[in-house]
């Protein structure tokens, strides 16, 4: 069963449903578009495109607020508090949100999973490679498929989260 995680300005839904592996499958439905589950490169690809356009420390900062607050529980005045950074993102305010948010709901999926050993700090990684390291979002979105969780668990500690 579908559980809302947030109505965007334009009408798009953000949602976890049912996916292949478990209920935290997170689906966006554009306006007049198809419902889709978004791959982790192309909202890595948008996070990429706002750090070149507003700076990567601004979108690192932001981005580490939201990790520094999410929890295993779905928090609407961090939703809110999302909603209220990406005003800073001027002409980019919708897709700053939608980024923003996806990564906020990839974050409490991976806290949430069974077997997800490293929580929320996979997403962490991912962002620091493409947003601090300069890593292509499609290798990022991938690298950490296969390797251990203790080699991925020590990258992480080796930057700090």
């Amino acid at each position: 069963m579908a559980r809302t995680i947030k109505l965007f300005g334009d009408g798009s839904l953000l949602e976890y449903d049912q996916g292949n592996f478990d209920e935290w499958c997170i689906f966006l439905t554009r306006t007049g578009h198809t419902r889709f589950a978004p791959k982790d490169w192309q909202y890595f690809t948008r996070l990429q495109e706002l750090a070149t356009a507003y700076g990567k420390g601004k979108v690192y900062a932001d981005f580490e607020q939201i990790f520094n607050t999410t929890s295993r529980t779905l928090d609407s005045q961090l939703l809110d508090r999302i909603s209220s950074m990406s005003i800073d993102y001027t002409q980019h305010t919708l897709r700053a949100d939608m980024v923003f948010t996806l990564l906020y709901a990839g974050m409490l999926a991976e806290e949430n999973k069974a077997y997800a050993p490293l929580g929320k700090r996979i997403k962490h990684l991912g962002v620091y490679q493409v947003v601090i390291e300069g890593m292509w979002p499609r290798e990022a979105a991938t690298f950490s498929v296969g390797r251990p969780w203790q080699e991925l668990a020590h990258l992480c500690e080796e930057r700090g989260f």
